[in-house]
C-alpha cells in the first residue's frame, strides 16, 4: 500500500500543476501586459488596453457577474470608475471567470449585468482567462492601476473592508488616483483584495 501511495504522489503533483497554473502578481513598477491584444466590449466592437488607455492611465479591473463580493461593491465600482473617467484615466473591466460562462458570466450575462449598474466603459470577455494569467489576478474584484506611460502604480483592493461602503477606513483606489493624477508618488502601492477566485477551466 505504501509503494503505492509513493507511486501515486508524483501523479498527484502532475495533475495539481495542470490545472491552470497562476503567475505571480505582476510587481509594482511593471509595464502593461499584452497592451495591443483586442479582447470583445459589452459593445461588440474588439477593444485592447492600448485603445482603453487615457492621457493619466488605465484602470483595469478583473471583475464579473457572479461573485457575491463583487455584488457588495457594485456602487463602489462604478463610483471609482467614474472617478477615473473624470481624471482622464481609461477604463476596462475584465470577466475572466472562463469555466461559469455557462453559470451566469456569458457574454449576454454580462450586457445584462452591465446594463443594470449604467457601465459607461469597457466590460470585456478575458477569453480562456489569457488576461488574468498575464497579470497574475487571482480574485474579483481585484485592481490594477497603470500611470500615463503603461506602468504599475498600485495592486489590490479598491478599499479595506469588503462588507459595505459605510464600513470603509481607507479608499485605496481613490488615493491613488488623486496621487497619480497630483503628480506624486502612490503611498500605498499594494494591497490585499479580497473577493471570489477567478474561475479559470482546468
Amino acid at each position: 500500500m505504501k509503494n503505492i501511495l509513493l507511486a501515486a504522489l508524483p501523479i498527484a503533483a502532475m495533475a495539481i500543476m495542470a490545472v491552470s497554473p497562476i503567475n505571480d502578481p505582476l510587481p509594482i513598477g511593471s509595464s502593461l501586459p499584452k497592451s495591443e491584444v483586442k479582447m470583445k466590449d459589452i459593445s461588440g466592437k474588439e477593444v485592447s488596453f492600448k485603445d482603453a488607455m487615457k492621457e493619466n492611465g488605465l484602470l483595469v479591473m478583473f471583475s464579473c457577474n457572479t461573485c457575491p463580493v463583487v455584488h457588495k461593491y457594485e456602487s463602489r465600482t462604478v463610483e471609482s470608475c467614474k472617478k477615473a473617467l473624470d481624471k482622464k484615466i481609461g477604463v476596462i473591466l475584465l470577466n475572466s471567470n472562463e469555466a461559469y460562462r455557462e453559470k451566469g458570466d456569458s457574454y449576454s450575462d454580462m450586457k445584462a449585468y452591465a446594463g443594470k449598474l449604467g457601465y459607461n466603459w469597457n466590460y470585456v470577455v478575458d477569453e480562456n482567462s489569457v488576461m488574468a494569467d498575464a497579470f497574475g489576478a487571482v480574485r474579483t474584484p481585484e485592481v490594477f492601476l497603470f500611470d500615463k506611460s503603461g506602468k504599475l502604480v498600485y495592486h489590490g483592493a479598491i478599499d479595506d473592508n469588503s462588507n459595505g461602503p459605510d464600513e470603509v477606513t481607507r479608499k485605496h483606489l481613490s488615493i491613488a488616483m488623486d496621487e497619480l493624477t497630483g503628480g506624486k508618488d502612490v503611498s500605498t502601492k499594494e494591497t490585499r483584495s479580497v473577493g471570489c477566485g477567478i474561475k479559470r477551466r482546468n
